[in-house]
C-alpha cells in the first residue's frame, strides 16, 4: 500500500536511524492496540463480548489488566530511551540552532510518554512523525493511499472554497470604493508620490541626464544617433520642398546631402541638449502645470477609465468563483469509470 522503496533506503544513508524508524513504528502500534484493547476490557460489554468467545480470556487477561501500567512504563521507557538516543544525535550533528530545542520540536514525543490515558493519545502524533520521515527519504510513498487522496482532495476543497470567497469578497468590497468615489488615488498622490516627488524628480532628471549623455557618448549613442540619421533622412527627402533642391544644376545633391546632415545634427544635438539640461525643478514644473492639469480637467476619461477597472474586477470574480475541484472530480470519476472494463469482458 505504501510502495516500500528498498533502493531510497540504501541511497538515503540513513539506514541504520530508519530501520529504528520502523521498530518503533511497530512498536508504537502494538502499544496503543493493546491501549485501545485494555480501555475496551474495562466496559462490561466488552468483557460479556470476550466471555462469549472464550471465558478464559477474560480470568486470563484479568491479571494483566489490573498490572497494565507497568506493562505500558516498559514500552514508556523504551521510547524514552530512543528519544534521548535522538537527542544525542542531533546535538552531535548540531541539527538545531540549540541544542535544547529538541524536546520542543518534539515535544508530542515526551507527552505521549505520560502513562496517563488523556496523553496517550499523542503517541498517535508520533506515528505520522515516523511516517512523514519515512515519506520524506521516499522509503514510503503516502501519496499512493486512499486515505490521503481522500484527506488531499477534500482540503484542497476547503482551501479554495474559503479562499474564493475570501478574493471574491476583497473585490467586491474594492467595486463598492470605486462606485462610491473612493479616494484612494487622491490619497496615494497626495500621502505617497507627493511627499516623495521631490526624490522621484530628482532620479528622473539623473536618468534623463544619464541618456542624454549616453547618445552624445562615441560608442553608447551611436545606435540612437543612426536612427536619428535615418528618420531626419527620410524626413528630409520626403520633403517636396527640399524635393526642389535637385533640380539646381550641378549643386543641386550636395547642397541637399548638406541640408540633411546638418538637420541631422540639430536634431540629435538638440535631443541631448534637452535631456542633458533637465533639472528637477522642470520636472515638478511639467508635473504640477502639465500633467497635474490634464488629469484633474479630463474627468470623463477618469469615470471611463474606473469603469473599466471595475469590468475587469467582474470578470476576475467570475473567474474566481468558478468551482475548479468540480471539473477535476468529474474528471477523475470519467477516467476511473474509462479504465473499468465492460461487464461482458469481465464475464469472460
Amino acid at each position: 500500500m505504501f510502495g516500500f522503496n528498498r533502493d531510497n533506503l540504501l541511497k538515503s544513508h540513513e539506514g541504520p536511524w530508519i530501520l529504528l524508524d520502523l521498530a518503533m513504528l511497530g512498536l508504537l502500534i502494538i502499544n496503543l492496540v493493546w491501549i485501545i484493547f485494555d480501555s475496551l476490557y474495562e466496559t462490561e460489554v466488552f468483557r460479556q463480548g470476550l466471555a462469549y468467545i472464550s471465558d478464559g480470556l477474560v480470568s486470563g487477561y484479568a491479571p494483566v489488566h489490573a498490572n497494565f501500567l507497568l506493562i505500558d512504563l516498559a514500552f514508556v521507557a523504551v521510547f524514552l530511551s530512543e528519544f534521548c538516543l535522538r537527542w544525542v544525535v542531533a546535538i552531535r550533528r548540531k541539527t538545531y540552532l540549540r541544542w535544547y530545542f529538541f524536546p520542543f520540536v518534539h515535544w508530542y514525543d515526551l507527552v505521549g510518554c505520560i502513562p496517563l490515558a488523556a496523553a496517550r493519545i499523542f503517541r498517535f502524533l508520533r506515528i505520522f512523525s515516523i511516517l512523514h520521515r519515512l515519506h520524506k527519504y521516499q522509503i514510503i510513498d503516502l501519496r499512493r493511499t486512499a486515505l490521503f487522496r481522500f484527506f488531499e482532495f477534500y482540503y484542497n476543497v476547503f482551501v479554495e472554497e474559503l479562499s474564493d470567497r475570501i478574493v471574491v469578497k476583497v473585490l467586491s468590497d474594492a467595486q463598492k470604493d470605486i462606485a462610491a468615489g473612493s479616494p484612494l488615488i487622491e490619497d496615494i498622490s497626495r500621502s505617497v508620490i507627493a511627499s516623495r516627488l521631490p526624490i522621484l524628480t530628482k532620479w528622473l532628471a539623473s536618468v534623463m541626464s544619464h541618456i542624454g549623455e549616453s547618445i552624445e557618448h562615441n560608442e553608447h549613442g551611436q545606435s540612437v544617433r543612426q536612427h536619428v540619421n535615418e528618420s531626419v533622412g527620410k524626413a528630409v527627402r520626403e520633403n517636396s520642398q527640399i524635393g526642389t533642391l535637385k533640380l539646381v544644376p550641378v549643386l543641386g545633391s550636395t547642397i541637399e546631402r548638406t541640408l540633411e546632415q546638418a538637420v541631422t545634427d540639430i536634431v540629435t544635438q538638440s535631443v541631448v541638449n534637452l535631456l542633458k539640461d533637465m533639472t528637477p525643478e522642470k520636472i515638478d514644473d511639467f508635473v504640477e502645470n502639465g500633467i497635474g492639469r490634464f488629469s484633474s480637467e479630463d474627468h470623463e476619461l477618469d469615470q471611463e477609465m474606473l469603469a473599466v477597472v471595475n469590468e475587469c474586477i467582474e470578470l476576475v470574480k467570475v473567474h474566481v468563483s468558478q468551482q475548479r475541484w468540480k471539473s477535476e472530480f468529474e474528471g477523475s470519476q470519467t477516467s476511473q469509470v474509462d479504465e473499468q472494463p465492460p461487464l461482458l469482458e469481465q464475464n469472460k
